[in-house]
C-alpha cells in the first residue's frame, strides 16, 4: 500500500472523535476541488476520523442491534455518525443532514450532507476487513462532494462535481473492457432478502454465466468505487438507501463511467435500484438484467 503509514496503537487514537492518527495517508495534491476545496477537505477529515474509530475497535466486543433479522447496528455505527456529524456541524451549521442511524430535523438549507458512518456492517461485525465510511454532500439536488474511506487498506476515494475522481490523490477511471465475458462484476441482495419482492436471484443467475465472474461484497460504496478505479467492470444493485450509493455514484460518474437505474434512466438520491459501468456496454447489462439475453 504504497504512501501509507499505519499507526494503531491506543496511544496514538481513540474511539472518538477528536484524535485522527490511525492511518496517514501520503497523497499527492489534488487541485481539482473547485468550489468545494473546504468542503472536500472537511468530509476527508470525518472520514479519516471515522475510520480511526473502526479500526482502532475492530477486534473488541460489539453491542449490536438489529433494525431487521439481518440488518444490524453496532455502536461503531453510531460513535462514527457521532464523531463526523460533529466535525461537519461544526464546520457548516447551516447545512442539513441525511444520516443512516439518526433522523435530524431539516431546516430548508440548499446544503445537505448525506452519511452512512459504517457500511458494511454485518462484515465488520464478522471482523471480515471489507468496510468503510461514505460521506457525500449535495447543493440544490445535485452531489457535488463524495468521499469513501476504507481503513483496512488506507483507500481514500473522492470525488468532486466536474473534478474528477481520486484514489490517495491520483486520478482514477473506470475499465475499457467492452465484453460481457470477460467482465468482473459485483451485486448486492436486499438486507431483508426474505420478504423482498424481487431477490435479485434470477438477475444474478442471468448475469453468472455470462461474465468472467461475480463478487457480492458487502458494502456498496466500496462497489461503486471500485468501479470507478477500474478494479470492478459493472455493478449492479436493487435496493439501497440514500447513504449507500450517493458517494458512489458521483465517484463512478466523475471516473467516466455511467450510472443508470435498471430501465437505463437517470438515477436521483431516493433511487433504490442502481446500474453503474465504465458505460461501454451498460446497455447490453441492463438489456441482460431483463432477461434479454439475445
Amino acid at each position: 500500500m504504497s504512501g501509507s503509514v499505519w499507526c494503531i496503537s491506543p496511544d496514538a487514537c481513540g474511539i472518538m472523535a477528536g484524535r485522527e492518527g490511525c492511518v496517514i495517508m501520503k497523497e499527492k495534491s489534488d487541485t481539482s476541488q473547485g468550489p468545494w476545496k473546504k468542503h472536500l477537505e472537511t468530509a476527508v477529515r470525518a472520514a479519516r476520523r471515522a475510520g480511526n474509530i473502526q479500526i482502532r475497535a475492530l477486534d473488541k466486543p460489539h453491542r449490536v442491534d438489529f433494525k431487521g433479522e439481518t440488518d444490524l447496528v453496532t455502536e461503531v455505527d453510531r460513535a462514527c455518525e457521532e464523531a463526523i456529524f460533529g466535525l461537519l456541524r461544526s464546520a457548516f451549521p447551516s447545512h442539513d443532514f441525511l444520516l443512516e442511524e439518526s433522523v435530524m430535523p431539516r431546516t430548508g438549507s440548499p446544503f445537505l450532507w448525506v452519511v452512512d458512518p459504517l457500511d458494511g456492517t454485518t462484515n465488520y461485525t464478522h471482523r471480515y476487513p471489507h468496510f468503510c465510511c461514505s460521506i457525500a454532500l449535495q447543493h440544490e439536488g445535485k452531489t457535488v462532494v463524495g468521499v469513501v474511506y476504507d481503513p483496512v487498506r488506507g483507500d481514500l476515494f473522492t470525488a468532486t462535481a466536474d473534478g474528477g475522481a481520486f484514489l490517495n490523490g491520483s486520478p482514477i477511471r473506470t475499465s475499457d473492457e467492452n465484453q460481457l465475458i470477460r467482465c468482473l462484476i459485483a451485486t448486492g441482495f436486499p438486507n431483508r432478502i426474505k420478504t423482498a419482492r424481487d431477490k435479485n436471484l434470477r438477475k444474478f443467475s442471468r448475469v453468472l454465466f455470462r461474465v468472467r465472474s461475480v463478487r457480492r461484497s458487502g458494502s456498496a460504496a466500496l462497489d461503486f468505487c471500485y468501479v470507478a478505479a477500474g478494479r470492478l467492470d459493472r455493478y449492479w444493485v436493487l435496493k439501497l438507501a440514500p447513504w449507500d450509493a450517493a458517494a458512489g455514484v458521483l465517484m463512478v460518474e466523475e471516473a467516466g463511467g455511467r450510472v443508470t437505474g435498471l430501465d437505463g434512466g437517470p438515477t436521483h438520491l431516493y433511487s433504490e435500484a442502481f446500474v453503474a459501468s465504465n458505460g461501454k456496454i451498460q446497455e447490453k447489462l441492463l438489456s441482460l438484467l431483463a432477461g434479454k439475453t439475445g
